[in-house]
């Protein structure tokens, strides 16, 4: 319940800040990933895991568990970085403001994803006939 409550402040602050997630994925995947990582240092039961946490005596646990998170960020910031500029430099990174507002579908695929009609087609009679 905790990190279902963190993960949503964690989304709600994207519109505060302006910046672009439209999956939320640093709302629920970065910010409930570091929640979940912390409380296994909190709840670990050693009869479960092999260790006990800090609800069970052992305080070290969450640190050995905020280094690991602060060890793996680091690692994924890093990596990231690195395969952005590779992918930048082959391909680029975001379509043009143009391409954009037309739509994506259109400026890349030369088609649209739903075509939205003013008619819809009748519906097959069944005829007395047929049946």
């Amino acid at each position: 319940m905790l990190a279902g409550v963190v993960c949503y402040a964690a989304v709600s602050l994207k519109f505060r800040f302006g910046y672009d997630d439209s999956l939320d994925v640093v709302g629920v995947h970065l910010v409930g990933g570091i929640v979940g990582s912390l409380l296994v240092g909190v709840l670990a039961q050693a009869s479960v895991g092999g260790v006990d946490g800090a609800l069970f005596g052992n305080f070290a646990q969450v640190w050995y568990q905020a280094v690991g998170v602060v060890a793996v960020v680091g690692f994924s910031f890093v990596a990231t970085w690195l395969i952005a500029l590779l992918v930048d430099a082959v391909v680029g990174l975001r379509a043009e403001d143009g391409e954009e507002d037309e739509g994506l579908d259109i400026s890349f695929r030369e088609e649209r994803a739903y075509v939205l009609a003013d008619w819809v087609p009748e519906p097959l009679a069944i005829r007395s006939t047929d049946v």
